[in-house]
Order: C-alpha cells, then structure tokens, then sequence
C-alpha cells in the first residue's frame, strides 16, 4: 500500500473541515477526488504536504509505511510526496535553473546519492521541460514571476518532473487553464505515470478527467468521502451535480 489514511480528522482555527476521511491507494493508480467548494479537497492535499496551518485531530496517515504525520513537510518531499498547488506563487529574485538544481539535490542527498553534475542536471532539466513543451527560456527566469496561469502550472509540472515522486497531489491543476494548457498539462502528466508512481488529481469538473483518467474516483461532501467508484462517477457527478449524492 502506498498511502493509507485511516479516520483522518483535521480543521483550523477549532473548525473541524476533514470528518473521518479513509482513502487507500496502491502503487500506479490515479485517484480523482472531485466535490463542491468547501467540501475540504484543498484542506486534504495541505494536510498531507504537511502545512501548518491545518491541525490534525485524529486518524493517522501512512505512506510507504511510514507515518506520514510525524514528518515535517520537507521530509515528507524526500520521501517521494509531491503537492502542486492550485495558485502556483511567485518567488521573485529565485531562479528557476537555481531552485530546481538545489531541490533535486537535497533529494539525491537524501537518497545518499552525489549532487548532480552541471552537464548531468542541464540535460536532466532539457529533458524534462521537453515533456510539458515549455520555452527553454524560462529556466532563467524567476520562479513563476511574470508567468501566465497556464505557464504556472507547466511549471508545477515541470517541477514534478524535475523530482520523480511515487505520490503526486494535483490540487485543480486544471484550474484557469485554456484547453491547449489544459492538454499539454495533462499530457505532461501521463508521460510521467509508470507502475511505481501514484496520482492524486483534485477537480471540480470531468473534463481534465478527459485527458488524465483516473482508475478510482472518490466524491469528497462536507469532510466525508461519501461515494467511490470507477471513471464512471465523474460523468455521473457533470450530469447530475452532487445533491443526488448526500
């Protein structure tokens, strides 16, 4: 089992969001988790990465069999999770080239693997941005500042690339984006899925379920996933909205 959680409970400021969420995932599988606003999808994907603005009040989540929740975020990055977010931020005066090349090797050194050469990581980084058809260019730039919505997220994709993670959370990834992002983000997304490596895709709509498409879908309603089923449920949910499901 890659992840498992188990009874997860956890809110912020004394408002409990998550209600007792139970979720397994297994090796290869993408998992989509669609439902209204507020209903705590965003909530799930921060508490896994690790954000502490969210407290957990009970459960516990393993991944690889570790505890998950006993990690802090960057730790949890090392062990192969990665969380790409809906609002990718901009970091002025960081370099993408500079931020990539130091996380990848934080990586490698958790691994107990030597820092990559400047010849090694500049043919790893050409081959990565190959996959999600961004400009070169965009290497020397700062990280997301000055780029459009649809470029933040081949970024986040880019990213993901970069890392290699056996979990990746996308938190509405398709979120902003105009069908020509739309397909050259997933498309980056499916050349990267292998029998190792796991999804978590995180929607409102079925369309991106169109080009990413999942093996399991869960419907997430006030904290509880109240439905599972196959790819099935997502077209369900664009035909009928969620009431026929409480």
């Amino acid at each position: 089992m890659l992840l498992e959680i188990k009874n997860l409970h956890a809110g912020i400021g004394g408002k409990e969001i998550l209600k007792g969420i139970n979720l397994s995932i297994h090796a290869g599988e993408v998992h989509a988790i669609m439902g209204p606003n507020g209903s705590g999808k965003s909530t799930l994907a921060a508490v896994l990465a690790g954000r502490d603005t969210f407290t957990v009040t009970n459960g516990e989540v393993l991944f690889n069999g570790k505890n998950l929740l006993a990690l802090p975020p960057e730790e949890r990055s090392h062990e192969g999770l990665f969380l790409g977010f809906q609002y990718p931020v901009e970091i002025p005066g960081v370099i993408n080239v500079n931020f990539m090349k130091t996380a990848v090797n934080e990586h490698r050194k958790h691994k107990n693997l030597p820092p990559l050469s400047a010849a090694e990581y500049l043919k790893l980084m050409r081959e990565k941005m190959a996959i999600v058809e961004m400009d070169p260019t965009f290497s020397a730039r700062g990280v997301n500042v000055g780029f459009s919505g649809g470029e933040k997220k081949r970024n986040e994709i880019f990213q993901l690339a970069m890392l290699d993670p056996t979990l990746a959370i996308l938190d509405e990834t398709d979120s902003g984006l105009d069908v020509d992002a739309l397909r050259i983000v997933a498309g980056g997304v499916n050349k990267l899925k292998r029998p190792g490596n796991s999804f978590i895709v995180i929607t409102h709509y079925q369309r991106l379920l169109d080009y990413i498409v999942p093996d399991v879908v869960h419907v997430l309603y006030d904290g509880r996933i109240i439905k599972t089923a196959g790819k099935e449920l997502a077209f369900e949910v664009e035909q009928k909205g969620y009431d026929w499901l409480k």
